[in-house]
């Protein structure tokens, strides 16, 4: 009896970890099981389900779709598309969706195998299909390469809300007269914020009509707006800035007498505060001119969060940093009043 005793007492922490195995197994079942079962929960929500790349895509497919589509947005506030790997959870985002909405001219070009694959299952959607190819620019130093920063041109970007209300029509016939409606409205915001951008630049003196910026992203705002554009790193901020790109820069700006150099929120500040100490010990004092969103929009819930606030925060703070004035609001745009005043107290 002591021998059977002793050999059970013997076994017993081998039980003990088996049983903490069974444990774990079944622990990581229930939640297998429970992801696995979430989606049928959110059958009874009746909205189109739409994922999209960036935060102005997302909020582009939102003004059109309205309450009848339900958008998430993969890129937050504050990351930048260019350098961008999706995570699994991304990949799981993407496969839950009806509908997928990018950017396109390969800002996520990262992404494109990705894409591939779901476009075999569900539309995947550039909202910068439709524009003509004489009005897309290249990157400088690649001209076969177009430059995606298309959202820069107001109305340029204006045309996508008509990609996404044809294909949310598609997906959701019932729902293509709101669509339609909806983007037609919202083109007319963006109309008056087209002309609101030229009156704000246009002010500023012409010798001081330059931006400078931590990356080549802004040329469309420029050859729409008639402002000379420059950028420390090119279109794609995947490749560093180097010595001689900090040297060149410098000397155009002390070259120039520019007023004023601009940081993005989705770019590291470090380089071009580089610039501004090299600039000063070259003879002239560059002031950092304030923050201005590039490749993402402000936080989620803001007024800046949205295309519109982003756009004239942006164009707020060119402005005034240039030695320019901001013309008053038009009744349209009267609700973001509160983001040019942030932005002139940033600068």
């Amino acid at each position: 009896m002591k021998c059977k005793k002793r050999m059970l007492l013997s076994l017993f922490p081998a039980f003990r970890r088996h049983a903490r195995r069974l444990l774990c197994a079944l622990v990581t079942a229930a939640a297998l099981l429970a992801s696995a079962c979430a989606p049928a929960a959110s059958t009874c929500d009746a909205r189109l389900r739409a994922v999209a790349t960036t935060c102005m895509v997302g909020d582009l497919a939102a003004q059109v779709g309205g309450a009848r589509v339900q958008v998430s947005t993969l890129f937050g506030p504050g990351i930048d598309p260019h350098q961008y790997r999706a995570a699994p959870r991304d990949i799981q985002t993407l496969q839950s969706a009806q509908v997928i909405f990018r950017s396109g001219l390969n800002l996520e070009a990262k992404l494109g195998e990705i894409f591939d694959r779901l476009g075999e299952r569900m539309p995947v959607i550039a909202v910068t299909s439709a524009l003509p190819p004489e009005v897309v620019l290249s990157e400088p130093a690649y001209p076969d390469r177009p430059d995606p920063h298309v959202w820069f041109d107001v109305q340029l970007w204006a045309q996508g809300a008509d990609v996404v209300a044809e294909a949310l029509s598609t997906l959701d016939p019932a729902g293509a007269p709101e669509y339609a409606a909806r983007a037609a409205a919202y083109r007319e915001r963006l109309a008056a914020l087209d002309a609101y951008a030229g009156q704000a630049i246009a002010s500023i003196p012409a010798g001081q009509r330059v931006l400078v910026t931590a990356h080549d992203a802004f040329q469309y705002f420029g050859r729409r707006y008639g402002i000379e554009v420059s950028g420390l790193q090119g279109v794609s901020t995947e490749a560093e800035a180097g010595v001689q790109d900090v040297q060149r820069l410098v000397e155009f700006i002390v070259a120039r007498q520019i007023p004023a150099i601009f940081v993005e929120s989705s770019v590291p500040a470090r380089t071009l505060e580089a610039v501004q100490q090299a600039a000063a010990a070259g003879g002239w004092d560059v002031q950092i001119g304030g923050q201005l969103y590039s490749d993402a929009m402000g936080d989620t819930g803001t007024l800046e969060g949205t295309y519109v606030g982003m756009s004239l925060h942006n164009i707020a703070t060119i402005t005034h940093a240039l030695g320019g004035t901001l013309p008053p609001l038009p009744e349209s745009l009267a609700d973001y009043q509160d983001v040019l005043t942030r932005a002139q107290g940033a600068a």
